[in-house]
C-alpha cells in the first residue's frame, strides 16, 4: 500500500517540476536533463563490456563527499567502468564533465518503470548511494538482480521517518542495504534499535577529500597580493544574512584586518550593494592583476566574482566565517578547518555534526548578530593559536573513512565471487 503512494508521490513531483519548467530555470534543466534519457544511456554504454560501478548523489555536496570514494574504486579496480548519476541540476551541470568517470548523467526519477529499464540497461556489479539517499523502486530492482549496495558517510536522527512508528515503509528501504557506512555512533544505536545491523562506523569522506584539496591547493597570486601580510578573514560562501552581520562588522573593527568575501551566488548587483555599504575601500577579484591587487593595496575588502577557488582561498587566512547558518544551510566548513584557522557561523548549525563537534570542541563560534561577532572575533584576534590548532587536529584525526568504504567493498566483492 504505501509503495503506491510513494509512486504516486513521485508522479506529483514530476508534474509539478514540468509545470514550474517554464519558469525556473532549474527545474528546466532538471526536465530537460532527462529527456530520452534511455536512448542516450544505451547508447553510450552500445560498446562497454567492462563491469560497472554505479554512485549516486543528490548534488554537488555528496559528490565531493562520495569522490575520494570513487578515485579509491577507480585505482582499487581498474577494470570497472564508472557511472556517476545526479539527482540535481546543480550537482549535474558543475560535475557533468568530471574525468573520474567514464558516464555522468540524471538520475531518471525513481518509477518502477525506470528503474527497471535503468537497472537492465546498466548491469552494475556494484552500486553506492551518498549520504542521504533512499529511492525505493532503484534499490528494489538493484536487490532483485543481486547486485550489492552500499550507502556511505550517511547519518541518521531520531526525527526522521526510519524511526517513528509509522515509519515500517521507510525502515524497510534500510534493509535493501547490504552495509550502511555512517558518520557517527548515534546513527549506529539508532540503526541497530530497528533492526538495521549491517553497520560500520566509519566516519565522514569529506574529511579525506578536505584533506585531497588542501595538499592540491592552488597558489593565488592575486590573493597573496591583495593580503599584504596582514591579518585576513576568509568569507566562504556568504549570503545576505550573513552579510547583514559582516558588513557593520568590518565597518567597525578596528585593527588591522583584511577580508575576502566569496558569495554564495554570483550577483552583479548584490556585490555592488554590498560594496557600497562598506566604509572602506573594497575590489572585486575580476578587476584585478596581480600587480594591480599590490595597487589596492589600501583596500579592505576583495570580492570574489568568480567560482571554483574558495577551497583554495582558506589557506590564505587567519580565520574564517563559514555562510548559510542563518536559514540556507551551513557550507563546507571543513575545507576551512583543515588549514587550521578559528571558525566563526550563524546559529543554525546544529545538523551538522562536523560543525557541532568544532563548536564544542572550541574551534567554533556561532553568532547571532554584529555584537557577537565582534565579541567572539575580538578574543580570537587577540590569540588565534588555541582554535586553530583544534581546528585543524578535529581534520587530521577523522581522516580514513574511505578507506573504511574500501574494505567493505573488498568484502562484499570477494563474497560474490564466491558465491
Amino acid at each position: 500500500m504505501f509503495s503506491g503512494f510513494y509512486n504516486t508521490g513521485i508522479f506529483v513531483f514530476q508534474q509539478l517540476v514540468r509545470l514550474t519548467a517554464p519558469f525556473n530555470p532549474k527545474a528546466r534543466k532538471w526536465v530537460d536533463g532527462r529527456r530520452e534519457w534511455a536512448d542516450r544511456l544505451a547508447q553510450q554504454l552500445a560498446d562497454n563490456k567492462s563491469p560497472i560501478a554505479w554512485f549516486h548523489a543528490a548534488s554537488l555536496g555528496e559528490f565531493e563527499q562520495g569522490r575520494p570514494v570513487i578515485e579509491a574504486f577507480r585505482i582499487h579496480y581498474p577494470d570497472h567502468k564508472i557511472l556517476l548519476t545526479f539527482f540535481s541540476p546543480s550537482g549535474y551541470e558543475v560535475r557533468k564533465n568530471y574525468d573520474g568517470a567514464d558516464f555522468i548523467l540524471y538520475l531518471p526519477a525513481d518509477t518502477p518503470a525506470n528503474a527497471r529499464q535503468f537497472v537492465d540497461l546498466v548491469k552494475p556489479d556494484i552500486a553506492f548511494f551518498i549520504k542521504y539517499e533512499f529511492w525505493y523502486n532503484y534499490l528494489r530492482e538493484l536487490k532483485q538482480a543481486k547486485v550489492p549496495i552500499i550507502s556511505f558517510s550517511a547519518i541518521f536522527r531520531p526525527s526522521q521517518l526510519f524511526f517513528k512508528s509509522y515509519g515500517t515503509f521507510y525502515r524497510n528501504l534500510l534493509r535493501y542495504f547490504d552495509h550502511i557506512l555512517v558518520q557517527n555512533q548515534e546513527s549506529v544505536e539508532l540503526l541497530r534499535n530497528i533492526g538495521i545491523t549491517q553497520v560500520t562506523l566509519a566516519g565522514d569522506t569529506r574529511f579525506d577529500r578536505v584533506a585531497e584539496v588542501a595538499a592540491a591547493r592552488k597558489e593565488i597570486p592575486i590573493v597573496h597580493a591583495f593580503k599584504a601580510s596582514k591579518p585576513l578573514l576568509v568569507v566562504g560562501s556568504a549570503w545576505p544574512e550573513d552579510m547583514n552581520v559582516l558588513i557593520p562588522f568590518l565597518n567597525t573593527f578596528d585593527k588591522p584586518l583584511k577580508a575576502i568575501i566569496a558569495p554564495h551566488e554570483i550577483h552583479d548587483d548584490e556585490i555592488e550593494r554590498w560594496r557600497s555599504q562598506l566604509t572602506q575601500p573594497s575590489v572585486r577579484y575580476s578587476q584585478l592583476t596581480a600587480s594591480q591587487a599590490l595597487d589596492h593595496s589600501s583596500a579592505q575588502s576583495l570580492f570574489i566574482d568568480n567560482v571554483g577557488m574558495l577551497s583554495s582561498l582558506y589557506q590564505y587566512g587567519e580565520f574564517a566565517y563559514i555562510g548559510g547558518a542563518f536559514k540556507q544551510g551551513l557550507h563546507n566548513s571543513l575545507e576551512a578547518a583543515t588549514f587550521g584557522v578559528p571558525l566563526f557561523w550563524g546559529p543554525e548549525y546544529d545538523k551538522y555534526q562536523e560543525a557541532v563537534d568544532l563548536v564544542n570542541e572550541g574551534a567554533a563560534f556561532p553568532v547571532s548578530t554584529t555584537t557577537e561577532l565582534s565579541t567572539a572575533f575580538e578574543k580570537q584576534y587577540a590569540d588565534p593559536s588555541k582554535a586553530a590548532q583544534v581546528s585543524r587536529n578535529y581534520v587530521l584525526r577523522n581522516i580514513g573513512a574511505t578507506a573504511k568504504v574500501m574494505d567493505v567493498v573488498n568484502t562484499l566483492k570477494s563474497e560474490r565471487v564466491k558465491e
